[in-house]
């Protein structure tokens, strides 16, 4: 069976999903796809991309079954309707498990909404996975799974409330990783980062040792061969990851070939780094959700001309950027490059 477990991008979103992994990686006929949406329209892009999913595996002939498992978000009626006929005509079933009170209308309309207003989506999925799917017989996650129900509805007397406290700082505070670009790997992240808070139980002041080794949590995930700072092996890891995807992430400008990050900062570090590693490529461009850019080169190309270009901008030759007026911004990245790359072939027409 397909699992499609999509999740809001919280410590009780990713905490939905850290259970959800650690559940199907035990039971090898069950093959688990994980998405990751904020409130709004990129609820509704997530799903459509499950659809497709979907349809592509039907298209290849795997009959497999298919479920639609959603966590931690609430639906719209519209967006429910819309998901169910879909799901019908894909034979998915769904099952959504959600705590928000906004959820109640639509909840009492659809048989596979579960809706909890008492508990945190991270407890309803631990006791749906219990009861599917036998998970935990002994208890292992047990006590990580009352420390995110106490600070996503606010037990404020429980004992683990300051320590879950920590993990919903930890959670909100990680940005090293671009979602939209590498979601799989901003996961990963993610959920390394609530394995450790589950290794922290027990300890005396765990809240405050948790505080403490965060720091040294997030460099263990990112530390390769050789220690470095914090921002240098994260530097390292993305340049790496750019590498890795660059026919993904491929851009052409009056013949020569870039490569287009989104909203991934550190501009200089990482165009520099992917230019020297990536000898063939003639600059680095990086755009953010509001259409600035920013552009790099290693001396094949005069970014400043190209910045004053496409976008009003300038800077100089290796080192430039500007603003993309009328920028369309999406949360799927290959709608992203298509506009960059159809705005940039008609300002160069």
């Amino acid at each position: 069976m397909n699992i499609y477990h999509l999740s809001h991008i919280d410590l009780d979103g990713y905490g939905c999903q850290y259970l959800a992994k650690k559940c199907f990686k035990e039971q090898h006929k069950y093959k688990l796809n994980s998405y990751n949406a904020n409130y709004g329209p990129e609820v509704k892009a997530r799903l459509e991309e499950i659809i497709s999913e979907i349809k592509r595996e039907k298209f290849l002939g795997k009959n497999r079954e298919h479920t639609i498992l959603i966590t931690d978000l609430n639906l719209t009626t519209k967006e429910a309707n819309w998901l169910e006929t879909e799901a019908m005509k894909v034979g998915a079933k769904i099952q959504l498990l959600d705590h928000h009170a906004s959820g109640e209308n639509t909840a009492q309309k659809y048989i596979w909404y579960m809706l909890d207003t008492s508990s945190s989506a991270t407890l309803m999925t631990y006791e749906w996975l219990k009861k599917h799917y036998d998970f935990d017989k002994d208890g292992e996650y047990a006590q990580v799974v009352k420390a995110i129900n106490a600070i996503d509805i606010w037990l404020s007397d429980d004992e683990l409330f300051e320590f879950g406290k920590v993990g919903l700082g930890m959670i909100s505070g990680t940005r090293e990783i671009n979602r939209t670009l590498f979601p799989n790997e901003d996961r990963a992240l993610k959920l390394s980062l609530i394995d450790a808070m589950k290794e922290h139980l027990g300890k005396e002041n765990a809240h405050i040792v948790l505080d403490n080794n965060l720091h040294q949590i997030k460099k263990a995930f990112f530390k390769q061969k050789e220690d470095n700072t914090k921002d240098n092996l994260v530097a390292i890891y993305m340049s790496q990851l750019l590498s890795q995807n660059r026919q993904r992430l491929t851009i052409d400008y009056r013949g020569y070939k870039g490569l287009l990050g989104y909203s991934l900062g550190n501009t200089s570090i990482l165009g520099n780094t992917f230019l020297v590693e990536n000898p063939d490529y003639d600059f680095y461009m990086d755009v953010n959700f509001r259409g600035n850019f920013s552009l790099r080169s290693n001396n094949k190309l005069d970014v400043a001309k190209m910045a004053e270009e496409i976008g009003n901008g300038g800077g100089h030759p290796n080192a430039s950027g500007g603003k993309i007026k009328e920028y369309k911004d999406s949360f799927v990245y290959s709608d992203i490059k298509k506009f960059v790359q159809d705005y940039i072939d008609e300002k160069t027409s």
